[in-house]
């Protein structure tokens, strides 16, 4: 089978490097709503983000839509088997096209390890010229990145390097040094080191799931840092995308709500640097004990993914 990049208006100015190149699909032609998609190990914690797996199946989508005026506005992702780095294929199907909304559903799988992979279940929409408008949420009271010392450079899985990270609210969760048991609140700012800028100058909404997938060190910061050694992948993973921005430094309020019978909770709001709610984000997690010999990186205290 043949094999094309679809082209699209939404595809990222520099989508020759960084999360674009990274998450890029290819159409199968002979194939109709199959993708092929080559994954590099830059992404990982233990294995891939999920969050960037997500974003792999909805470029997917977005390339079987093929109308950039039908842009993400909600998805839901159910994280089924490990998906290694490395080649994969993506099946998509069209479950419903109106004028307003589309719906799809798209599972992706690895082509070198057997397993179901994930699945996500996706509305795309046109922006309407009516309707209410409102933020009924506040927008934290913390200092800009620019305010903030830059952390230590210290061991930590590969996904990080892609981004840079600063924390204004929470438990160090990140450092060495040990932390006493707080509220389950994390707030940090994210700005990717390939700026994820769509063509049209708007921050890419499929840029988003990646970042707004690391909500467990939220609940780390209630266990403290004498805890057993531990990571919780994600069960499954929902976004609302609610507004567009033209930064590229994002805030990220992160909260663990409840934590019981080796499962959690958890969920974040997304806000650019001008108080613009961008996103909201929920998942379940799963509580795993560290592995014996973790990969490089990927440090045995409770701050991981």
């Amino acid at each position: 089978m043949s094999s094309e990049a679809p082209s699209n208006p939404e595809t990222p100015a520099s989508a020759d490097t960084g999360l674009a190149a990274a998450t890029a699909v290819n159409r199968l032609s002979n194939a109709p709503g199959w993708y092929t998609a080559d994954l590099c190990t830059d992404w990982n914690f233990l294995t891939p983000s999920g969050g960037v797996l997500m974003s792999i199946a909805l470029r997917a989508m977005q390339a079987e839509l093929d109308d950039p005026e039908l842009r993400p506005l909600s998805a839901n992702t159910l994280f089924m088997s490990p998906v290694p780095a490395g080649p994969m294929e993506i099946r998509v199907e069209v479950l419903r096209r109106g004028g307003v909304a589309a719906q799809l559903r798209a599972e992706l799988s690895s082509t070198t390890l057997p397993g179901p992979g994930l699945e996500v279940s996706a509305t795309f929409a046109r922006q309407l010229p009516d309707g209410p408008s409102f933020t009924d949420a506040i927008f934290p009271d913390v200092p800009a990145p620019e305010d903030v010392p830059p952390e230590k450079a210290e061991e930590r899985p590969a996904f990080f390097d892609n981004l840079e990270v600063v924390q204004v609210e929470g438990p160090p969760v990140f450092s060495e040094a040990g932390w006493e048991s707080s509220d389950a609140l994390l707030t940090r700012w994210y700005r990717y080191r390939v700026p994820q800028t769509a063509a049209a100058g708007r921050y890419d909404r499929l840029a988003l799931p990646p970042i707004i997938d690391n909500m467990p060190p939220a609940a780390f910061a209630r266990l403290g840092s004498d805890g057993p050694p531990m990571h919780a992948p994600s069960l499954d993973l929902t976004v609302h995308f609610l507004d567009d921005c033209d930064d590229e430094w994002l805030l990220l309020r992160q909260r663990a709500k409840k934590a019981h019978a080796g499962f959690g909770t958890a969920d974040v709001e997304v806000w650019s640097p001008g108080g613009k709610l961008i996103a909201v984000g929920t998942q379940m997690m799963i509580f795993r004990s560290m592995p014996a010999n973790p990969p490089s990186g990927f440090r045995r205290r409770n701050a991981t993914p």
